[in-house]
Formats: structure tokens, C-alpha cells, sequence
């Protein structure tokens, strides 16, 4: 694929950005997404995803395979790819010190994705998450983040009451 701003060279990074819901995915290549100050990481990678796999559980024994696919540890650790959805909880102590070492932690911290139009059900699952976002501001005496959780709260409630 090529570079959506030159045109000449190979495109090595895809930006996908979302904007009022609509997304746009723009293809780069090294020298123009340095250009746009986008890092690439292309010379700081010490080594592949396989290999930082590959070094994973070296010292444990490796866990049973996958009862609904029976793929492998050692495959998946070639791979870098689970086998299917079950394979997350096969390997799960396993994956859990991956995420550890390549997020720091092992529990998504980050924002939810609500659909344009979201059903009674996403629309509570989301408030369900704010309110706990809430006490715990609360408890930690975090007022200011308090108050933009209690915003969103009532931003939803609005929207939910249409």
C-alpha cells in the first residue's frame, strides 16, 4: 500500500482516527509520518512481538491446551494470535503476565466505546461504570474528577430519557 501524502514510498503506519463518528484511516510512510511528528518506532524496537513471546513462561511449565480449539501456549507464543475467544481463559494467568509486562497492568483503564444510537442495556452498562468511577473519586477525595464523572453521568441520563 502507499503513502497517502507522497504517493511514492510504502505505507508503514495506518492511522485510523474517529471524529463525530465517522472514521477516516490515513496510510504513512516513515519519512512523511515523521513529517506529521507521528513516531514510528521503527528503529527503537529491540525485537519482535514473537520473540518477547517467545520468552514468555520459558521457566513454567506450559499450561494445558485450548479444550475448544487445542491451540497451544507454544503456538500462540510463535503465533503472537490466540486461537479463539476460550483460549483468552486457557491461557489466562499466562496472558495476564503478558499484559502485565506490555500495559502494566492487567485491567482496561481506558474509555468505552458507546455506539451512536446505544440500546437501554450499553446505556446502563456505561452508567454503572460512571458510578463506580464516581464513588471511587469520591473516596480518594478527587472532587474535581468527581464532578466531570457526575457531568457525564447526567449527560447520559439525558440522553437515555428521549
Amino acid at each position: 500500500m502507499q503513502c497517502d501524502e507522497c504517493g511514492e514510498n510504502e505505507a508503514i503506519l495506518h492511522l485510523t482516527q474517529i471524529v463525530d463518528n465517522h472514521m477516516s484511516t490515513t496510510h504513512l510512510c516513515e519519512a512523511c509520518a515523521a513529517e506529521k511528528g507521528v513516531e514510528t518506532g521503527q528503529g527503537n524496537v529491540p525485537f519482535a512481538l514473537t520473540d518477547f513471546l517467545g520468552q514468555l513462561g520459558s521457566a513454567e511449565a506450559a499450561p494445558a491446551p485450548c479444550s475448544y480449539c487445542g491451540m497451544t501456549f507454544e503456538e500462540f507464543k510463535k503465533s503472537g494470535r490466540l486461537g479463539c475467544p476460550q483460549c483468552y481463559s486457557a491461557f489466562d494467568p499466562h496472558l495476564k503476565v503478558l499484559l502485565r509486562r506490555l500495559h502494566g497492568s492487567v485491567q482496561h483503564t481506558g474509555k468505552v466505546y458507546l455506539p451512536p444510537d446505544p440500546t437501554q442495556a450499553q446505556r446502563e452498562e456505561r452508567l454503572a461504570g460512571l458510578q463506580r468511577k464516581l464513588s471511587r473519586a469520591v473516596e480518594t477525595e478527587d472532587f474535581e474528577r468527581a464532578a466531570e464523572i457526575r457531568d457525564l453521568i447526567r449527560e447520559l441520563e439525558g440522553a437515555g430519557s428521549d
